[in-house]
């Protein structure tokens, strides 16, 4: 109904949707509002009926207030980083050279820590493309406890003078900048020096797709099943630039998992890229968010899905 650029997105009821009967929220008004800070103090003013993305630091004032209600679901998809391994002139850095060099950065961080840290323990610690919690997660490989001696030990058999400098760019906001914050700490002691020019959401997509970035902080919201939407980052016939391993027993792999219908065929075929991707790939998966949807007791009905996206279907609002 109506767009206000950087101010709101008005959206009414649509009549003939097909499962109208089942709407009961006739008009939504949608506010962008970056200090995160501001969000969970409207809320509790009353000025807000309901704040997506709400901070995990926040989840213990939010529970203490009888007249909110949270919604909460752990994501598809992962937060890592990825490095630059791929076939363009900033995937030729140092950290391209020899896989030893980024399997520091893997044995450096302890991922049970960030995400204490970063977001009171909230968040689930992971290492592959899905959390521990999904059907689909390699119980073969699993996360893996920080062991900065290995890292240090990775980093000077190959051969570099250290601190090994390597710069990756982080998406400009107080969550993703902490976090950035501690892997610089954690590699810092395996002998690497993590830069982390912040940059917009925009401009880290547009380079990591045409791989002129070394490497960069971000993650992936997924389908329920992990196929091309994760898996393509991997293909050498994908379309990310950054972190394809351009290896054909792998692309095969991918083409095989698509073929197979049984689960157990199909995880079995994504075991083996598991082993390859995590020993050699250019992806350091770290935690699995946590959705987390605050919104005033007068709302009914409300449930989160794992795929991060808001549904109204059955959400009624009390007077």
């Amino acid at each position: 109904m109506e767009r206000v650029q950087q101010d709101r997105i008005v959206l009414e009821k649509f009549a003939d949707y097909w499962n109208a009967a089942n709407i009961h929220v006739d008009r939504v008004v949608f506010r962008p509002i970056v200090e995160s800070t501001v969000r969970p103090a409207n809320l509790k003013a009353g000025s807000l009926e309901m704040i997506e993305r709400a901070l995990a630091t926040d989840l213990p004032e939010i529970k203490a207030d009888p007249k909110l209600k949270l919604a909460t679901v752990p994501e598809l998809g992962y937060q890592g980083v990825t490095l630059n391994i791929g076939k363009s002139d900033a995937g030729k850095s140092r950290l391209r050279q020899g896989s030893a060099r980024h399997a520091s950065l893997r044995s450096s961080l302890d991922r049970e820590a960030i995400t204490k840290v970063a977001f009171n323990g909230e968040f689930l610690p992971g290492n592959q493309w899905v959390s521990p919690k999904s059907p689909y997660y390699q119980g073969k490989f699993p996360v893996p406890k920080t062991r900065c001696s290995q890292g240090q030990g990775a980093v000077e058999g190959s051969g570099v003078t250290t601190p090994l400098a390597i710069d990756f760019m982080v998406p400009n906001n107080p969550e993703t900048r902490q976090v950035a914050e501690i892997i610089q700490a954690m590699a810092g002691e395996a002998g690497s020096r993590h830069q982390d020019p912040g940059d917009g959401v925009r401009n880290l997509a547009q380079g990591g797709r045409r791989g002129s970035l070394p490497g960069l902080y971000a993650g992936l919201v997924g389908p329920r099943r992990p196929g091309r939407q994760f898996l393509q980052l991997l293909q050498d016939r994908g379309a990310a630039k950054l972190c394809r391993l351009q290896q054909p027993e792998v692309d095969a792999w991918l083409d095989e998992r698509a073929r197979r219908a049984p689960f157990a065929e199909r995880k079995a075929v994504y075991e083996k890229i598991a082993e390859k991707a995590l020993a050699e790939g250019g992806i350091v998966y770290l935690y699995h968010r946590l959705m987390i949807i605050a919104h005033t007791g007068k709302l009914d009905g409300y449930k989160q899905m794992p795929d991060g996206l808001i549904r109204l279907t059955g959400v009624k609002l009390k007077p």
